[in-house]
């Protein structure tokens, strides 16, 4: 006899993210081995990031403890005066500090995956198995049990799968589909004890979807063997931004264009194609002989605004203005990210919304 249910089971479903949040979920940077030689330059984007956000919505963000606490606040502060920003108290007003303590900031990939329950207005978390993208970076048993200590704080219902994975290798419609990348989810260093299919009813089963649909290749220089919020975004129930590389001899190229095809041939669960939209990359962005994954899919949705990793390249605002289109009731904001992608992430992956009911 069946004891559990699953979320989908259970009335719930994971929104998408460009549908209304109630809050954005940050960890706080503390990690020299993730920047190695730049952290003290990232915060000044971080800062920015967050400021823009708080301006209209809560954000909620992970310290170790007091003094870490102190620390975030204070560099925020600064930010706000160095950057003129308006309405400081109301933006401070939104902002808490939750201590739970974490070994990095990759919240998008450790933090809590926020469920919906419309018909019973609730909310719930799943916890994730987490290994740092096959055990590449330990330790991380502080950000394994994020989700937990979140939802026994905000006292909701936690859902434990038992398999590893990450905020960053799925994206979802809010309407029955998800989109992720074989390199990611079929990895032999995540769950090699499943089959392709075993992973297709997890991700169904407790994100609450219909159909799970496949790309193949991450960028070059990601080190999450191919996370897809580098590569596809949702921007709407129909409709995807997916970068695109112009330079045939650039390594990205042959990867893009074959998921561009994949994306072209993909049919949503009410059997509909996509609508697509492309992005560009912006030219190799290279540190210490190191190709960084560079990508303005990496963006990340608020209620309000789309933030948008910059490079200082000629793409910019050309990536911007695309976005723009896409989001028209949005402002875009683009936020340098040269220092930031040292960490091999960007706003996307350092984040992770909690859907308003």
């Amino acid at each position: 006899m069946k004891l559990d249910f699953t979320p989908r089971e259970l009335g719930f479903r994971f929104p998408a993210e460009f549908e209304k949040q109630s809050a954005l979920w940050l960890s706080w940077p503390h990690k020299e081995a993730s920047w190695p030689g730049k952290l003290h330059l990232i915060y000044d984007p971080y800062c920015e990031f967050i400021l823009r956000v708080a301006s209209h919505q809560k954000v909620c963000i992970n310290v170790t403890d007091g003094k870490m606490h102190h620390d975030a606040l204070d560099k925020i502060v600064q930010s706000a005066f160095a950057t003129h920003h308006p309405n400081l108290d109301k933006v401070l007003e939104n902002i808490t500090f939750y201590y739970h303590p974490t070994n990095d900031a990759w919240c998008r990939d450790h933090g809590p995956a926020f469920l919906i329950n419309e018909d019973a207005k609730t909310k719930a978390i799943i916890d994730w198995g987490y290994n740092a993208w096959g055990d590449k970076y330990p330790p991380y048993d502080l950000d394994d049990v994020i989700p937990t200590l979140i939802g026994e704080k905000l006292g909701l219902q936690v859902f434990n799968p038992g398999i590893i994975m990450e905020g960053g290798s799925v994206e979802f419609n809010g309407k029955g589909t998800i989109m992720t990348t074989t390199a990611c989810l079929l990895n032999e260093n995540r769950n090699p004890h499943l089959s392709q299919y075993e992973i297709e009813q997890f991700l169904i089963e407790n994100y609450g979807a219909e159909q799970i649909l496949w790309l193949d290749e991450g960028i070059v220089g990601d080190d999450t063997d191919g996370h897809i919020d580098d590569i596809t975004r949702f921007v709407n129930e129909d409709t995807v931004v997916t970068v695109i590389e112009n330079d045939r001899m650039d390594d990205n190229y042959d990867i893009l264009k074959d998921n561009l095809k994949i994306l072209k041939k993909m049919r949503l669960s009410n059997d509909q194609p996509l609508n697509i939209v492309e992005l560009p990359m912006p030219k190799p962005v290279i540190y210490e002989d190191q190709r960084l994954p560079a990508s303005y899919a990496n963006f990340y949705i608020s209620n309000e605004s789309v933030i948008v990793p910059t490079f200082r390249d000629e793409n910019d605002e050309l990536a911007l203005e695309i976005l723009q289109d896409c989001f028209p009731s949005r402002e875009i904001v683009g936020i340098d990210s040269v220092d930031i992608i040292w960490g091999l992430g960007s706003f996307h992956c350092l984040s992770q919304q909690e859907p308003a009911i």
